[in-house]
């Protein structure tokens, strides 16, 4: 299970994302330190940061701050917002399709 500190969900997306705290820190204009020391707790980022960070890392800022375990790439953020634009009925038809293939899906996983 993931944990749910910010400093310690910090720490694991910027190393999956292979990245120092120096790359990191200039992203938001900040010290490679300061980022230190956000991952170490010793000091909380205002929420203009906070949300900078999670900009900068690909990552919602629900999940930074653990109030999600779902870590959503943003290509599929991206398509379920387009998505959001379309009209009703186009929406619909949209989710016939994807709930179609997930049941199929789910259905061949199972035989």
């Amino acid at each position: 299970m993931k944990s749910n500190s910010f400093g310690k969900r910090l720490t694991e997306v910027r190393k999956d994302k292979k990245m120092s705290q120096d790359e990191v820190g200039k992203l938001v204009g900040v010290h490679g330190a300061v980022i230190g020391r956000y991952e170490r707790e010793e000091v909380k980022p205002s929420i203009e940061m906070a949300t900078q960070l999670a900009k900068a890392l690909e990552v919602s800022l629900d999940y930074l701050v653990g109030s999600t375990d779902v870590l959503l790439e943003k290509s599929i953020v991206s398509r379920v917002l387009d998505i959001q634009k379309l009209k009703e009925d186009e929406k619909q038809h949209v989710f016939a399709l994807l709930d179609a293939f997930l049941k199929q899906t789910k259905l061949q996983g199972i035989m």
